[in-house]
């Protein structure tokens, strides 16, 4: 028999705040948090924005850092690292309490390499650095945790892929605690180049109209960056530590389209397919869904194939359950994005509030779903799914659940 799986921990750090509340409530008043990019020039490339963290994060990091690690760390791991220590401290987990070998870090990442704002800057500790694995073994050091700890690469997709992981240890029995989700940040000349040459980025220089899905004249993605974490639980042991409970991971679907490296199955097909799993494994109809956080990325074919995608796995009800895209404000946070998008879902089933989808002033006719437009709205949520969909086929529906 499967062991519920429950969310004792949360925290995220976005382009609209350095902890969980601050994103939160910036994300509920529909704050944009993209801007010309300051992490380097941008100067002669054809999309200057980006949605960065805010400044003040090196500052913040140095009271969860110690000074000689931040050293052998990347902008990246700092994310992670501080994330994931503020979730366990606000999640209140005393691992000397624990079952140490039972307790897991498994993390997404596209890559933990040099940002370009720490490009030239030093040569030293560069192992260290570029390991993708150093995001989980900082973690799972700082905490000696016995458990496995590794990372997970699939593009967009990765934290997601994380949490589905993760979800699987703790049903089964194999883990009591994983700390899990992810971090990346790829805001630099190299990436911003490259996502040109493939037609994906926005282009729109005003960084107030340039993250704009389901618009009609939606152009690409924004790149963005970010760390999201959330401590997955056994029923038995929050029970044991009397820890507060957020929310329920009722089930989830990891799949492959095995049809194009970047283009999605056409008419939506790979994306209803592991919707409808996700929905399956976690015993849940489509009628009692009440929350879609879309993948939405502001590109026109995801935009329009998530739509088709909805439509076919909910018929006529698609029309009634509202879908918003949390990229609208932060943009596209990479490795990240599926695990921050996951804890704002969890946050609108705690709060029974839904963020909008901001900038969209101006619908596709084409895609006609309730996408929650420019302001945040109450509505009772009782099971809600968050979709993360990646370059190379890879995609993840989580399915989370109000716990009673």
């Amino acid at each position: 028999m499967k062991k519920k799986v429950l969310v004792t921990g949360m925290n995220m750090i976005t382009a609209l705040g350095l902890d969980l509340e601050a994103s939160w409530e910036n994300m509920k008043a529909g704050k944009n948090g993209v801007k010309r990019i300051t992490l380097f020039d941008p100067e002669g490339l054809q999309t200057q924005v980006a949605a960065q963290i805010p400044d003040e994060f090196g500052e913040y990091a140095a009271g969860f850092i110690r000074k000689r690690t931040t050293g052998q760390m990347t902008r990246v791991t700092q994310m992670a690292y501080v994330c994931a220590t503020d979730a366990v401290r606000q999640a209140a987990i005393d691992f000397e309490q624990m079952d140490r070998s039972k307790c897991a870090v498994i993390l997404g990442v596209v890559s933990t390499a040099n940002t370009s704002a720490e490009q030239g800057t030093t040569l030293k500790n560069t192992v260290l650095k570029s390991m993708n694995n150093a995001m989980s073994a900082w973690i799972s050091l700082e905490y000696k945790l016995l458990g496995p700890n590794f990372t997970v690469a699939s593009a967009c997709a990765s934290s997601a892929y994380a949490m589905g992981i993760a979800y699987d240890m703790i049903s089964s029995g194999a883990a009591d605690l994983v700390i899990t989700g992810g971090a990346d940040s790829i805001i630099n000349r190299e990436e911003i180049e490259g996502f040109n040459e493939l037609y994906a980025l926005s282009v729109n220089p005003d960084p107030e109209k340039a993250s704009r899905p389901f618009s009609r004249d939606r152009d690409g993605f924004v790149i963005g960056e970010g760390a999201g974490m959330m401590i997955l639980e056994s029923e038995e042991s929050a029970r044991r530590r009397h820890a507060k409970i957020y929310a329920e991971l009722a089930g989830y679907a990891i799949t492959s389209e095995a049809y194009n490296i970047m283009a999605p199955m056409k008419d939506g097909e790979g994306i209803r397919h592991t919707i409808s799993e996700a929905l399956k494994n976690a015993g849940v109809k489509p009628e009692e869904v009440d929350y879609i956080n879309a993948h939405g990325t502001s590109t026109t074919l995801n935009d329009m194939y998530e739509t088709m995608a909805i439509k076919k796995v909910f018929g006529e009800r698609a029309y009634q359950v509202p879908v918003s895209s949390t990229k609208s404000m932060i943009g596209h946070t990479v490795g990240a994005a599926g695990v921050i998008e996951a804890i704002v879902t969890v946050m609108s089933i705690l709060h029974d509030t839904i963020t909008p989808t901001i900038h969209l002033d101006d619908p596709d006719p084409e895609l006609d779903l309730d996408y929650v437009p420019n302001q945040a709205r109450k509505h009772v949520i009782n099971c809600a799914i968050s979709n993360s969909f990646a370059f190379g086929g890879h995609n993840a529906t989580l399915v989370f659940k109000k716990y009673a």
